[in-house]
């Protein structure tokens, strides 16, 4: 059986999922749409851990119907960009709304199955990935760093 033969296209609970967290709303008077990932990463910390076990649930949902090595890594990329990004005041909000990792990873996903796209082993895309969050950590605690370092100096 043909891979296009045996995949449903219909609306599945984790398209209704996906589309609850990144596009359920829209701003009246605009095209612009959001989910329940913009509205829960208002509150620091909670929010964003909560949007991220959603992320990592319908990913795990999405390895379990066969998903690629290749495609994991690239929807891992996806969730850890979306929780990194998205975790930053006001601009993760904005990102939050523009970025929509759940849908994009339910796109790849469709992709893979329907276009026999993404397939292949992670090896390519890991290291990459590997070496942007190392960036981005480092990135991360030198801002700390020099914050801290400005708060110290202002307070004594």
């Amino acid at each position: 059986m043909s891979r296009k033969s045996s995949v449903n296209i219909a609306p599945t609970n984790l398209d209704l999922l996906a589309k609850l967290m990144d596009s359920q709303f829209k701003i009246p008077g605009t095209s612009i749409r959001f989910g329940l990932d913009a509205v829960m990463g208002l509150i620091p910390g909670l929010g964003d851990i909560s949007t991220f076990l959603v992320s990592v649930y319908i990913l795990l949902m999405l390895a379990k119907k066969g998903a690629s090595g290749f495609l994991l890594a690239r929807m891992t990329l996806n969730i850890v960009l979306d929780t990194i990004i998205g975790s930053i005041p006001v601009i993760g909000d904005v990102f939050d709304i523009a970025f929509k990792s759940n849908q994009r990873n339910l796109k790849l996903m469709r992709e893979h199955y329907l276009e026999g796209r993404h397939n292949g082993s992670a090896g390519k895309i890991i290291i990459p990935v590997l070496f942007i969050l190392l960036l981005l950590i480092g990135g991360i605690l030198w801002v700390s760093y020099k914050f801290f370092s400005w708060l110290y100096h202002i307070i004594w």
